[in-house]
C-alpha cells in the first residue's frame, strides 16, 4: 500500500489533509491499515522537523472506525486540542496536531473535503505586535521566536532602511550594550532568525546583509 501524498479527492476512503506546516493541501488516503507519522524516513507520513519524534503517532483501523494513538513522542499529539492518551477515535472533521507544529484534518469516507485545502493567499511576513506572533504567507510561525529573535525582527521590519549593528545591540541586548556584544553574536542571531523564517518561506530572503552597513528587511511583495 502506498501512503504517498495524493492530489486525488477520492471519497471512497478516509483521508488526512495537511492544513499547517510543510506544504498545506497534501493528502494521504487511509486504507484500513496502520499508518505511522514521524520524522523517520520509514514512516508513512514523514514530517521532517526537529519537534517531531522519529515515531510520533499512529492511526489504526479498529472495528468500524479509525483511532489515533501517540507513540511516546517528546512533544505530544493532540486531537482537537486535547492530549492524545491511549487510543482515541477519529471522527469526520477532527484536527490532529503533531507537536503543535503540524495540523492534519481527518476526513471520513464519504464526507466532503474542507475548502481550506487551498494554500494561504496572504503574501509576505506579518507581525502581530499584541501577541508577538509572526505569520509568513498567512501561516503562523511555530514554535514562537525567542525573545531576542522577535526583538530583532520587529526592529528590522519597522525600519525604513538599513539597521546598523549598534542599533541592533541597543534593541536586542539593551542590558549588555555597555559591555559590548560581539559581531559573531549578532551574525549568529541573524542567521538563526533567517532559518526560522525559511521554515515557512525558503524561497525569499527577508533579511538582507548590507556589508559594512548592517541589515535590511525586505518583505515579500508577490507570490
Amino acid at each position: 500500500m502506498s501512503h504517498e501524498p495524493s492530489a486525488q479527492n477520492s471519497r471512497e476512503a478516509a483521508m488526512l489533509i495537511l492544513q499547517r506546516g510543510g506544504e498545506p493541501g497534501q493528502t494521504w488516503t487511509l486504507e484500513r491499515q496502520p499508518l505511522t507519522i514521524g520524522r523517520n524516513p520509514d514512516c508513512d507520513i514523514v514530517l521532517d522537523d526537529r519537534q517531531v519524534s522519529r515515531l510520533h503517532a499512529r492511526i489504526i483501523w479498529r472495528d468500524d472506525h479509525y483511532e489515533i494513538e501517540d507513540l511516546g513522542s517528546k512533544n505530544g499529539t493532540h486531537l482537537n486540542g486535547r492530549d492524545v492518551v491511549g487510543a482515541l477515535p477519529l471522527r469526520d472533521g477532527d484536527e490532529i496536531q503533531i507537536a503543535l507544529r503540524y495540523k492534519l484534518a481527518f476526513v471520513d469516507a464519504g464526507a466532503t473535503a474542507p475548502l481550506l485545502l487551498e494554500k494561504p493567499t496572504e503574501v509576505g511576513l506579518r507581525i502581530d505586535t499584541a501577541t508577538h506572533q509572526v505569520y509568513v504567507g498567512g501561516r503562523l510561525l511555530e514554535p514562537a521566536l525567542s525573545a531576542q529573535q522577535y526583538r530583532l525582527l520587529e526592529l528590522l521590519s519597522r525600519s525604513a532602511g538599513v539597521v546598523g549593528r549598534e542599533d541592533i545591540v541597543r534593541a536586542v541586548w539593551a542590558d549588555a550594550a555597555e559591555s559590548g556584544v560581539s559581531e559573531q553574536s549578532i551574525d549568529a542571531l541573524v542567521r538563526r532568525l533567517r532559518e526560522r523564517l525559511a521554515e515557512l518561506d525558503p524561497d525569499h530572503q527577508y533579511i538582507v546583509t548590507m556589508r559594512g552597513h548592517g541589515f535590511l528587511f525586505e518583505n515579500r511583495r508577490e507570490a
